[in-house]
């Protein structure tokens, strides 16, 4: 799908002045915390999911690149598939008390969220 935004003009459509100048701020890039920083929370979660299991790794505060090399360090790890969508890596699979392991090696404070 192509980006609707593509000049950055954020709502801007037309414009009668004719020494009119769009000035827009870029988007800010999203500074990655240290591991030791992170408030990472491990769920297992089956809702809307046709009664599978998945597990939940939240609470990332960095830039989408690195949530993409976390997950695919999990995935690795686990041996699984996956996927990361707003801001979350979806494991496939109960593998609450592995990636909470792999999280607490890798330096991230991780802990374990629900039942």
């Amino acid at each position: 799908m192509a980006d609707k935004n593509k000049k950055g003009r954020q709502g801007v459509v037309f414009s009668t002045d004719p020494e009119f100048n769009y000035s827009y701020e870029p988007d800010e890039q999203a500074q990655t915390l240290p591991p030791q920083q992170q408030n990472l929370k491990v769920q297992l979660d089956k809702k809307a999911r046709a009664g599978k299991q998945v597990t939940l790794v939240s609470g990332f505060v960095g830039s989408e690149e690195d949530l993409k090399e976390l997950g695919k360090l999990l995935k690795n790890k686990c041996g699984v598939g996956g996927t990361i969508k707003d801001q979350e890596i979806i494991i496939q699979g109960d593998f609450r008390d592995k990636i909470l392991q792999i999280l607490i090696q890798a330096n991230y404070k991780a802990k374990k969220v629900g039942g």
